[in-house]
């Protein structure tokens, strides 16, 4: 295993049907300007460690969150629409790509194939390719780069990155948890213990009527363990 190869184990890697990698993807056009108060945003406004920052290799920017801990695909799909909703509500869904995603697979939904980075692009001399955050402006007109990048110096752009811990995961989702009808966050119960924090955020999706049905169906899924009747109850 190479520097680059162990890096992203240490970041990504998460065990079959659950993820640990959560990517946001904002492309045709790239726009650096509407993606870096996300980037921002999620240091400031969340307490999280920064994401890795990627170029597509066509048309886009990526921003790849590592979890400490994997979480189930719903959980994570959940975040990261509610991340794009806060952040880039105003831009048109169909620029925005997002892994996990929810779509196509409703009943079952099991975690994508992550993109390679670095990786050349078909047809083309241009590659994808994790970069510096003082960097990330001067790719908005030619989001990749023109040679493979050197593989060492990918893993450091890595290696200065951390995981977000389960506790702050799971803050950040009831910042971002739906709007309860007043407009206004949904209240948090004083005292509530942070493990309680997910339930709470998939409650709210599973309430909101302005939530796609598909992702609602998901949400009531996967709170079925938190409502499970004890045995001879």
């Amino acid at each position: 295993m190479n520097a680059l190869q162990a890096e992203r184990h240490r970041l990504y890697d998460a065990p079959e049907g659950l993820v640990r990698a959560l990517v946001l993807e904002l492309a045709r056009p790239a726009d650096w300007d509407l993606l870096s108060p996300l980037w921002r945003g999620v240091q400031t406004d969340l307490a999280l460690p920064a994401p890795a920052i990627a170029v597509s290799g066509v048309d886009g920017y990526q921003l790849w969150f590592s979890l400490a801990e994997p979480v189930a695909v719903v959980e994570a799909a959940a975040f990261l629409d509610a991340l794009r909703r806060h952040y880039l509500g105003g831009v048109s869904p169909g620029r925005i790509r997002t892994i996990p995603s929810l779509a196509g697979t409703p009943h079952s939904p099991q975690p994508e194939s992550l993109p390679q980075i670095p990786e050349e692009q078909p047809g083309t001399s241009r590659w994808s390719a994790y970069v510096a955050s003082d960097l990330a402006p001067i790719f908005a007109e030619e989001p990749w780069l023109f040679q493979e990048p050197s593989p060492d110096a990918q893993a450091s752009v890595l290696n200065r990155l951390s995981s977000i811990k389960p506790a702050a995961f799971q803050a950040a989702l009831a910042l971002l948890r739906p709007a309860a009808p007043s407009g206004r966050p949904a209240p948090v119960s004083a005292g509530t213990a942070p493990p309680q924090e997910p339930r709470s955020f998939l409650l709210a999706v599973m309430n909101d009527p302005a939530t796609d049905l598909q992702w609602r169906i998901e949400a009531a899924k996967a709170l079925l363990p938190y409502f499970e009747r004890p045995a001879g109850a």
